[in-house]
């Protein structure tokens, strides 16, 4: 490949892409659009004759290979967990410093007395208000206040199960609140 001074190029292991500076025998001085220049082999480049965008208008899709890659993105599979974009999904965090302004005065007991008790206000309102989802969060803590709160939902009509990892972490609970059709 002849290379000169001027020429578009793209790294082919990279994303940098930019113009030739200077050549030296096999190495080659590229400068890419927010003004740093790097330094390649002639084998790592690749001249770029027009901008892929620019090559796409032109292409014509005939080939049936391609066309069943493109239709076959368009399918999705469907899941039993379906998110509706309205779907309404009330947060509960039950941390006691959100609970109360002073925990002073209050023993564990009382703190776990006071989160069970919105828990349970919060499932039933969920109930009322024929909301579906509720987000318990809890922490993660030694347990007790997790352990208390599946408990209590065994006494609801819900399913339950830890919430999504990579939005609470460890520290939360979803319940599913079946809903009566009548």
């Amino acid at each position: 490949m002849c290379l000169e001074i001027g020429n578009k190029v793209a790294v082919i292991d990279a994303n940098v892409r930019g113009f030739v500076t200077k050549i030296n025998k096999d190495e080659v001085f590229v400068k890419d659009d927010s003004g740093m220049e790097y330094r390649f082999f002639k084998e790592e480049l690749v001249k770029i004759e027009q901008d892929q965008n620019e090559l796409s208008k032109f292409s014509d899709i005939n080939n049936s290979m391609l066309k069943e890659k493109t239709q076959g993105t368009q399918k999705r599979k469907k899941t039993i967990f379906t998110k509706d974009r309205n779907e309404v999904v009330m947060e509960v965090d039950l941390h006691a410093e959100k609970l109360v302004k002073s925990t002073r005065g209050m023993d564990n007991y009382d703190i776990l007395s006071l989160q069970i008790s919105v828990a349970k206000q919060k499932i039933e309102y969920c109930i009322s208000k024929k909301i579906s989802k509720l987000v318990l969060i809890h922490g993660v803590g030694d347990g007790v206040l997790k352990t208390e709160l599946y408990y209590l939902l065994n006494n609801y009509s819900v399913n339950y199960y830890d919430a999504s990892y990579q939005k609470y972490g460890q520290g939360a609970t979803e319940v599913y609140v079946f809903q009566n059709p009548n």
